[in-house]
């Protein structure tokens, strides 16, 4: 990549800030997740290391000089000669460089003496993007030139303060009762078990106060309101609202958000992002996922106040906009008053807290012992996200809090008390369309990323509205026309496989391909047949401490398992497909199919047997009829056997239906062949009748017939041949893989 030499100005006047401290104050407040890109052994910064982006490197190294005890600047960059964006960023230690001098001949000397807080420390970090669009570490320095700042003072470092959402929420709330500045730090001190816990000084909370004061949308009022009703005017069903004048809230959704919420609007997401301090604009969408995992708009709002009272007239008039209909699940930020409005708008909708946010809020408020335990962090991730049951969960916690001798830390004993709304074996049960419950972040994809920055303001926000919404909409033609006119390739010969990649788009194929894959793996062995309700134990060869069970109801072909990852995710999971491999369920049932996930999400068709490709109910196909039969012939014998009379009367019976059917067999109608003979029989190429008591007619038709139904039963029973050689195949494959399991393990103990 050609780049230009670094250039030594501060980014900071690219996003129109007023300073490059402003943009450090900021850095926590992204919505970044770092949890996939640092392990416990990537705390410290190591040459190599990898993110997703640059900001993402740029948060990571705020956070480990918050654990280190200094502060964090961005310093030069590079840009690329190709398409002139920034590929090298240098950031460095808040000390770097010295500060100007005064100049002696200058008329008008400085009010204030600056304070020197540079002394040309050359701690820094480079990171360089890469071919692959990751940013890597191309350089660290690790040693500094000065004294690093305890753990007890951390707080005051320029970088490591700002004001968070739910700390706004409240200050908001205070300072509308009345509250100074003073009285609002002594509730947060008290709130948060200590000033260094706050996350910001008094200063900050002041200047918070003094800009809320005046978070109105001034000059710029007049455009959103004649934008809004210019749109209105275009597209009736255009839908707006504002509260209390130019000084409340503002709610828009357009027709076409109205319209996904119709097809998506099972799952919700009120992404507050944007109304940190690091914007100007207090932007707050409502996003959904898509048939193609992207995120899809339901309608936007601008937070003026951020009063309960203003978050539940918001929430009622995007309800309104979205006919009434309540979504099933809505996940928004760790924030009390947001809690308690879709609390009393959304009785009946499960609320999770976004899991990204709280492990970024962790950082910030075990700063102290993440320093002292570096393994803390990876341990606190793990022991949420990787638990598959609430007693793992809880007794997983209560083991990681006594060995880093946290037990008593208020802020974790109230993310404890809230657990059932942000960790995921708590919300299994319910759908939230992620479609794996053990990802690290939980947060959907901002649908304006790149559109919508530190430097937009009122007067450009509808302009970049536009553009992001043309752009999501490009792309979900682009994943449309993928889907159609790009066949995925296959992997195995199941005619499941091959149904699913007719009916599900692209992504939602390869998600269920990988886990029909997985099945190969593992073994389901059933542990209780009592009934029509089987249970299965599914477990991975040489995981036997990772148990899952699948209850299989064999009347009714509907499965349910215990990682409840249908549930979550309306994709099946590894373990039910098992059963199916055993049970010779070889085609997916309606049950088992989201359409919001299909091809057919934003048809007003209703999917059924037909439109799946399976045999309706009325015409069940000989895979069916064999395995009702062979499940009631099985029972059949059970209770058969139990004592000789029993036995007597089930021969008896045996003989007399074996007598009905093979008269049954004898007197099987013909096929459509036969009867197109019947025709010819009755009439000639003249349309006049034959003599329909031609004897050599009808020997001619009898032997048509018999030979017809001869070959529906030699092709019926080669059917049934072959879907015992298939069972028998998948056996000796199963075999095959725990003996070669087996014998890997014999190898290792071997060398060991």
């Amino acid at each position: 990549m050609e780049s230009e030499p670094l250039n030594l100005e501060n980014d900071a006047m690219e996003f129109d800030m007023d300073s490059a401290e402003e943009e450090e104050d900021n850095l926590n407040a992204s919505g970044v997740d770092l949890g996939q890109q640092c392990s416990s052994s990537d705390l410290e910064p190591y040459e190599g290391m990898e993110f997703e982006s640059e900001q993402a490197a740029r948060i990571f190294y705020n956070s480990y000089a918050r654990r280190v005890g200094f502060g964090t600047r961005v310093s030069a960059y590079r840009r690329s000669r190709r398409d002139n964006s920034i590929s090298t960023r240098q950031l460095v230690c808040s000390k770097e460089g010295f500060n100007p001098r005064p100049d002696n001949g200058a008329q008008h000397k400085p009010k204030r003496q600056r304070i020197v807080s540079r002394v040309g420390c050359k701690a820094h970090l480079t990171v360089k993007k890469q071919t692959s669009g990751k940013w890597a570490i191309t350089k660290f320095i690790k040693d500094h030139n000065h004294e690093l700042v305890p753990p007890d003072q951390v707080h005051l470092i320029r970088s490591h303060r700002h004001v968070s959402g739910p700390a706004r929420s409240l200050i908001d709330t205070l300072q509308a009762a009345g509250l100074g500045a003073t009285g609002v730090m002594s509730v947060l001190i008290k709130q948060s078990g200590g000033v260094n816990n706050v996350g910001f000084t008094k200063v900050d909370c002041q200047n918070y106060m003094n800009q809320s004061r005046q978070r109105t949308l001034g000059s710029g009022a007049h455009y959103i309101f004649e934008y809004l009703k210019q749109k209105q005017a275009e597209d009736p069903d255009f839908f707006y609202a504002v509260q209390d004048g130019s000084s409340g809230n503002i709610f828009w959704a357009d027709s076409t958000s109205r319209k996904n919420y119709s097809y998506f609007g099972d799952t919700v997401t009120f992404d507050t992002t944007y109304r940190t301090h690091r914007y100007r604009v207090p932007f707050a969408p409502f996003i959904g996922v898509n048939h193609h995992c992207q995120p899809v708009l339901f309608g936007c709002a601008l937070l003026l106040n951020e009063s309960e009272s203003s978050f539940i007239w918001l929430f009622e008039n995007w309800l309104a906009a979205m006919s009434g209909c309540h979504p099933i699940s809505i996940t928004s930020d760790h924030d009390r008053i947001i809690r308690s409005a879709i609390l009393d708008v959304f009785p009946g909708t499960r609320h999770r807290f976004c899991k990204s946010n709280i492990f970024r809020e962790t950082q910030e408020r075990l700063s102290h012992s993440l320093q002292s335990f570096p393994t803390f962090e990876a341990e606190f991730q793990k022991c949420v996200n990787l638990t598959e049951t609430i007693a793992e969960f809880e007794l997983c916690w209560g083991s990681l809090l006594g060995r880093y001798n946290l037990i008593d830390d208020e802020w974790l004993q109230s993310m404890y008390d809230a657990r059932q709304h942000w960790v995921p074996v708590y919300l299994r049960d319910t759908f939230f369309g992620d479609t794996s419950i053990a990802k690290t972040s939980d947060s959907t994809s901002s649908f304006f990323d790149g559109y919508i920055d530190a430097s937009t303001n009122i007067h450009i926000l509808m302009s970049q509205y536009e553009k992001a919404t043309a752009s999501r909409h490009e792309k979900e033609v682009k994943a449309e026309y993928d889907t159609i006119n790009i066949a995925p390739i296959l992997k195995t010969p199941s005619p499941m496989e091959k149904q699913a990649a007719n009916i599900y788009t692209r992504e939602i194929f390869f998600m269920f391909q990988q886990e029909l894959m997985e099945t190969l793996a593992y073994p389901a062995t059933v542990i209780n047949d009592a009934g029509s309700d089987v249970i299965y134990q599914v477990v991975k060869f040489g995981e036997d401490h990772k148990v899952h069970y699948v209850q299989y109801n064999v009347v009714e072909k509907k499965a349910s398992c215990s990682c409840q990852l249908f549930d979550f995710s309306g994709i099946l999971c590894r373990h039910i497909l098992a059963v199916f491999r055993v049970k010779n369920v070889l085609r997916l049932l309606s049950h088992y199919v989201l359409k919001r996930w299909t091809r057919k999400a934003k048809s007003e068709v209703v999917l059924d047997e037909d439109k799946l490709g399976l045999p309706s109910s009325h015409n069940d196909s000989f895979t069916d009829r064999f395995e009702k039969l062979s499940l009631e012939a099985t029972n059949y014998v059970k209770e058969g056997v139990d004592s000789k009379s029993v036995y007597l009367v089930a021969m008896d019976a045996l003989c007399e239906a074996s007598k009905k059917v093979a008269a049954a067999m004898c007197s099987t109608p013909a096929q459509p062949l036969s009867q197109d003979m019947n025709k010819e029989k009755e009439f000639n190429l003249n349309g006049n009748q034959t003599d329909c008591d031609d004897p050599s007619l009808l020997s001619q038709d009898e032997k048509i017939k018999e030979l017809t139904t001869a070959m529906v039963y030699a092709t019926e029973t080669c059917e049934a041949y072959r879907a015992k050689l298939l069972s028998i195949l998948r056996e000796m494959e199963e075999q095959r893989l725990r003996i070669s399991l087996k014998v890997q393990s014999m190898r290792l103990n071997r060398i060991t």
